[in-house]
């Protein structure tokens, strides 16, 4: 019963954001779109565009699951919030974690869809060439290292309000994704920003879905992956106790 109550919530979030075009096409078209723009039309030719073609594929793919995580699970949960639709849940027998649980994995198949959307471009017009072996971490890469950041729109959805938590997701996710060298490489910004960027989450993905892929060599990788580790435990502590708090103001 447990099971497939988990089963249902997944099926039945994934087939509400199928119903909303507004989230659904920023969340695929944005990252596509830059990818297009800066990966593919504004590299030019020869060597070298290729070589930044399979740059950014990594960078703007950790762009958007980032962005898929934290609208999904920040801005979902601040809505239904609002809605009254988390008390409902609660007063249900259906177990609280499924709630979550299906917002997670739904993030997770949405990713799926725009990495497998980016690698299309990129293969077709980019002319990327990957190893087997690297396209398989790099997917790997991409839709794990997105679930941290489901922590943490989880966290931002329980502490914002409905009607601000899209303006708190893109205040905090569009500096830290262009000051983590998703958009640029880091080495290119501003001296006193490069030393910046290493606190910020969305660089390790970054670097992770580079040396998955093979751009970069495979040094590090650990530190980043404990990195992400670190931080997904932190907003999930941090998301528990929001959580808490909004029951009790609920029941309280």
């Amino acid at each position: 019963m447990s099971a497939h109550a988990y089963g249902l919530e997944a099926k039945y979030e994934l087939i509400k954001i199928l119903r909303l075009p507004a989230f659904l096409i920023p969340a695929i078209g944005f990252p596509l779109m830059f990818y297009v723009l800066f990966g593919l039309v504004l590299t030019g030719g020869g060597r070298g565009a290729t070589q930044a073609s399979s740059y950014l594929l990594a960078t703007y793919g950790a762009f958007g699951v980032i962005g898929i995580s934290l609208f999904a699970l920040g801005v979902g949960v601040a809505t239904e919030r609002g809605q009254g639709w988390l008390a409902v849940k609660r007063a249900s027998p259906m177990p609280v974690s499924a709630y979550f649980l299906g917002k997670y994995a739904m993030s997770v198949v949405l990713g799926m869809v725009l990495i497998a959307l980016l690698a299309l471009l990129g293969v077709v017009f980019g002319h990327v060439h990957l190893t087997a072996q690297h396209w398989a971490a790099w997917v790997i890469v991409e839709v794990l290292g997105g679930i941290p950041f489901c922590a943490m729109g989880l966290a931002i959805g329980y502490m914002a309000g409905p009607n601000s938590a899209p303006a708190v997701v893109n205040a905090i996710y569009l500096p830290m994704a262009f000051l983590s060298g998703l958009f640029v490489p880091a080495s290119m910004l501003p001296k006193f920003l490069q030393g910046v960027a290493v606190i910020f989450p969305p660089y390790h993905l970054g670097q992770l879905a580079l040396l998955a892929s093979g751009v970069l060599p495979p040094d590090g990788a650990w530190v980043h992956a404990a990195a992400l580790f670190g931080f997904g435990v932190l907003f999930s502590a941090f998301a528990v106790v929001a959580y808490r708090r909004d029951e009790g103001k609920t029941y309280g």
